[in-house]
């Protein structure tokens, strides 16, 4: 296979966090505040890369199980069934997350990360321990199992802090110093 065959082959996953990130950033160009340019990324992610990414993996699997073997570089096997149906629930994992709360995105991406970051370890694994080097065991196929969930967690995490007020440090401050003033003043008594 040509470098540019490979390279080619390699870099289609990366079409759904791409397309996912052009997306938000067309999306969030007026945003009225931070937390609404959060959601609309939130959104853009859920649905186009862990929800499309992995109904996209799917149909794939169903449909074209040897092409998806072949370039995995592995022998065709009645688990891509499985796998098929393991990224189904990612793709409605995803789906379902446009709607969820900050909570909800962090548990839908760690329920992602468990499946994908598995994944991630065994290609890992195989392109090191035997040398598997085909293109949809290398590259972008790496790129989008760590991603996915990862992003995922990242920007719901990043909306939970933001929606949860913080403390007022001014009145944190001078209620310290009056219970300092209020203990000095009763050792003196």
């Amino acid at each position: 296979m040509s470098s540019m065959a490979y390279l080619a082959q390699t870099s289609v996953p990366l079409f759904w966090p791409l397309v996912a990130a052009i997306g938000a950033l067309v999306a969030t160009r007026h945003s009225p505040s931070r937390a609404a340019a959060l959601e609309t990324w939130q959104r853009w992610w859920a649905v186009v890369a862990l929800g499309f990414g992995s109904l996209w993996m799917t149909i794939t699997f169903l449909t074209v199980p040897e092409v998806m073997a072949t370039a995995i570089g592995f022998d065709s096997t009645p688990f891509q069934f499985e796998i098929a149906f393991a990224n189904l629930g990612l793709a409605v994992m995803g789906f379902r997350a446009v709607s969820a709360s900050a909570r909800e995105r962090i548990t839908i991406g760690l329920g992602a990360g468990m499946f994908l970051w598995g994944a991630l370890i065994g290609h890992v694994y195989q392109w090191f321990a035997h040398g598997d080097h085909a293109p949809g065991n290398t590259g972008g196929v790496l790129v989008c199992d760590l991603l996915f969930p990862a992003v995922m967690i990242a920007l719901a995490y990043r909306a939970q802090r933001l929606s949860t007020p913080q403390p007022d440090t001014s009145t944190l401050l001078s209620s310290n110093m009056t219970d300092s003033s209020d203990a000095a003043g009763s050792r003196q008594a």
